[in-house]
């Protein structure tokens, strides 16, 4: 059972070997999952002015009102992904870039939509920089990306209230797409599952608090 997904911890780690120890503890117990969590240097993907506590599992501010997710909800999003080396897999909120990167070192072809132009520009020169494999492009993350489709798995770093249409049309089959469902005040990690006949089923994980997708109005 994932503990504490919305709590913030006051804990502090000082790698990320440490944070996935942490992550362990908590329940995250794909050992794929956390050698790709200890292997990410997070301290590269936060303001410098938070580096002293980039491996506290919590979500931290980025800039445009946007943040770096807390690594138990990245690290549970990619165990629920069930996405693995040579999966093709849709990150929609590239955001600061780290759940790309955490789902580059599980061994995924990672595509990665971001609708902020700042944010996309200073994600793509991270990435570059720390020579991590990302195609990254600018765009509404709601839309998906059509031209790098069927995804294995697609993951979503902001709520919506209901699934993008599109998302589920690029998922492959079988495939699953895990996302925060819900309205401002309460939203769940959800899996959609596709199964190779083409339907789908829906599975809530746990309470998360996220910003709205761009381009899907709230409830």
């Amino acid at each position: 059972m994932i503990a504490g997904a919305v709590r913030r911890t006051n804990d502090s780690c000082m790698d990320g070997a440490a944070l996935a120890a942490e992550l362990a503890r908590k329940g995250i117990d794909d050992p794929a999952v956390l050698s790709a969590i200890a292997a990410v240097p997070r301290h590269a993907f936060v303001p410098e002015a938070l580096r002293p506590v980039a491996y506290e599992d919590t979500a931290l501010p980025i800039g445009e009102g946007q943040t770096i997710s807390q690594p138990l909800v990245v690290a549970a999003t990619c165990a629920a992904l069930r996405a693995g080396k040579g999966d093709r897999v849709l990150d929609v909120g590239t955001g600061s870039g780290y759940a790309a990167a955490v789902l580059a070192a599980l061994g995924c072809e990672v595509y990665s939509v971001e609708i902020l132009p700042t944010l996309f520009e200073s994600a793509r020169a991270r990435l570059a920089r720390l020579g991590i494999p990302v195609h990254v492009a600018l765009g509404d993350g709601s839309f998906g990306w059509a031209a790098g489709a069927p995804f294995r798995g697609i993951a979503v770093a902001a709520a919506t209230s209901s699934v993008p249409p599109a998302l589920v049309e690029q998922l492959a089959a079988p495939g699953r797409l895990v996302l925060p469902l819900g309205d401002r005040l309460r939203q769940r990690l959800t899996v959609v599952e596709k199964s190779p006949d083409g339907r789908t089923a829906t599975r809530p994980l746990f309470d998360v608090l996220f910003v709205p997708l761009t381009s899907a109005p709230m409830a």
